[in-house]
């Protein structure tokens, strides 16, 4: 799928997100499951990504801050990605700070699909779950952070700002920088799908 075709998702999924999240709110319990499979593929490849082993214990908790503090929010289907990601991005500090430094080890789990696309997009790779979680712990925290969230989470420049709290011209050469990162460290004749996408759980 090109680019277009996968901004055309995006905002697809947005439409649906920003439905559902309106009838979850109400206390519709499929509208929430649906508010779930939107979003959790996305956050779970941004804190597996970054924390490596344990991801799926830390996503957990942060759906119990989601489910705890929905009836609270106030947005749009995009507004929501980018919300929750806030979310998540203070778990996975948290955690990092309690460890002391950055624990992504490459983990067990199969590899994740599908994924989101623009401006910097990372290299297509065919990738374990495991390889793509070493390759991103090889870069600066920061680079690794502005990746993911814009290619697994599926926000855009503006919205990857307001949740690392850096500026659009900041986040813009974090993103390239580490796009182009991952670019030189991968064989371009044996890889096919983006590390980000490889980060995301369909399941």
């Amino acid at each position: 799928m090109g680019r277009r075709g996968h901004a055309q998702r995006v905002s697809a999924e947005d439409a649906a997100l920003t439905t559902a999240v309106a009838r979850a709110q109400d206390g519709d319990e499929a509208a929430y499951t649906q508010v779930y499979r939107l979003i959790q593929p996305g956050l779970l490849g941004y804190i597996r990504g970054i924390v490596g082993d344990g991801a799926d214990d830390l996503a957990a908790a942060v759906w119990r801050e989601i489910a705890r503090e929905l009836p609270g929010f106030r947005g749009d289907g995009p507004g929501l990605r980018g919300w929750t990601a806030s979310i998540a991005r203070r778990h996975v500090l948290g955690h990092l700070r309690h460890h002391g430094t950055s624990p992504r080890s490459p983990g067990n789990s199969s590899a994740p699909t599908a994924g989101c696309h623009g401006a910097h997009a990372p290299p297509a790779a065919t990738l374990s779950a495991g390889t793509a979680q070493a390759l991103l712990a090889r870069l600066p925290l920061s680079q690794a952070e502005a990746v993911l969230l814009h290619h697994a989470v599926c926000l855009d420049e503006p919205a990857v700002a307001r949740v690392m709290r850096r500026p659009r011209p900041v986040i813009r050469v974090l993103t390239r920088r580490g796009v182009n990162n991952l670019a030189r460290m991968l064989n371009p004749n044996d890889v096919t799908h983006d590390v980000a996408r490889t980060l995301r759980e369909t399941g």
